[in-house]
């Protein structure tokens, strides 16, 4: 009887042994899943932050060539301005030598009509005292 009684003692240890050993490994291998998904959550969010910061990147970098690109055109702009400018002050440049030459040919053309009567009025005075020492020796 107490034979049988010290077995099933020992045999309701050893159940109890193996159903608490039961229980921790489950317990254990719930961690251990916990502990797996954390990480794979810990992973997708490291992922998502560093998707995220190559994101800010590209962003950045693109609105750094777009203020390039604004800053190349606007040069640009200025320098096509600054050649406007060079080719309207020739175009005026041009204008006024133009106009000073026509004005000093207009002179020039003047001044020789001007010295041409002059010379023609000294002919003209010079045949006139001709006639009178003529009329006079007459």
């Amino acid at each position: 009887q107490r034979e049988t009684e010290r077995e099933t003692e020992r045999e309701t240890r050893e159940r109890e042994e193996r159903e608490k050993r039961r229980e921790r490994e489950r317990e254990r291998g719930e961690r251990e899943r916990d502990r797996e998904r954390e990480q794979a959550r810990d992973r997708e969010r490291q992922r998502e932050r560093e998707t995220d910061r190559e994101d800010r990147e590209t962003e950045e970098l693109e609105r750094e060539r777009q203020r390039e690109r604004e800053t190349a055109r606007r040069e640009r702009e200025r320098e096509e301005s600054r050649e406007r400018e060079r080719e309207r002050e020739k175009s005026e440049r041009g204008d006024r030598d133009r106009h000073r030459t026509e004005t000093e040919n207009r002179e020039t053309e003047t001044e020789k009509r001007d010295r041409e009567r002059e010379r023609e009025r000294e002919r003209e005075r010079e045949r006139d005292r001709d006639r009178d020492r003529d009329r006079d020796r007459e």
